[in-house]
């Protein structure tokens, strides 16, 4: 199970929010390279990039920060999210060295465009489930729908999609713990790998989502953790390796 760090980026800065609440930032540092340099040092084998300005706008706004990143690491796999919502956003991306793009909102909205994108960048495709109380959100989190998590999880197993990132909201960014029955559920019902997002803290959080990695969580994201010191990538890392049977 992978232990992926999180660069949030806000107005070129790196930041962590609460609860996705863009008034609610804590900024730390101003430049993404060097932060990245951090992770990557430290053992991260892959890195977890979201583009804050550009979830709420829609398109993205800090793609220059991510370009840097992927090209002073190319051979590091490197997913990104915020704002990607058409296929020149993501050939973009993809050009530019990122491996992963994540479909959020649209993917909510338009569901058939998760297909159609996984049809034009196979492999190249995850989807993003932002979910309060079970069910999803979008914009930024702004916007709360119908849908649970697990049904649009469910849409897109047999389109191509490499993985779902999913994020507890309440717990996101509050150093909570991680919602790990909701994690497995989700990765067992919806027939993807999942990739933990949203109150991972520390060492406890990472060996309760090992015990229940068979399900098929691939990974998790930790963020706020990493950057207040109650958690250490590779520290976490490794126990990881020696819980789940190695590096993924």
């Amino acid at each position: 199970m992978l232990i992926i760090p999180a660069i949030d980026l806000k107005d070129g800065q790196c930041v962590r929010l609460k609860q996705g609440r863009m008034d609610d930032a804590t900024s730390y540092g101003d430049d993404p390279v060097a932060m990245a340099a951090r992770w990557v040092e430290a053992g991260a084998r892959r890195l977890h990039l979201v583009d804050l300005n550009g979830a709420f706008e829609g398109k993205p706004v800090n793609g220059e920060a991510v370009t840097a990143i992927a090209r002073a690491y190319p051979k590091l796999p490197i997913q990104i999210g915020g704002g990607i919502r058409s296929a020149e956003t993501i050939e973009h991306y993809l050009e530019a060295g990122v491996s992963y793009v994540i479909i959020g909102t649209k993917a909510v909205k338009e569901p058939d465009f998760v297909t159609d994108m996984c049809r034009a960048f196979p492999g190249h495709v995850i989807v993003g489930l932002d979910a309060k109380d079970g069910f999803v959100a979008t914009d930024g989190w702004a916007e709360v729908s119908t849908m649970k998590a697990t049904d649009l999880a469910k849409r897109f197993a047999d389109d191509g999609v490499s993985s779902i990132v999913y994020t507890d909201i309440a717990r996101d960014g509050m150093m909570q713990g991680v919602n790990v029955e909701a994690t497995a559920q989700l990765a067992r019902e919806g027939g993807l790998p999942v990739i933990a997002s949203g109150g991972v803290t520390n060492l406890d959080d990472i060996k309760a989502l090992c015990e229940v990695a068979d399900s098929g969580i691939l990974g998790a994201i930790t963020g706020r953790a990493i950057y207040e010191g109650s958690l250490d990538v590779a520290d976490a890392q490794r126990l990881s390796d020696q819980l789940t049977g190695g590096s993924a």
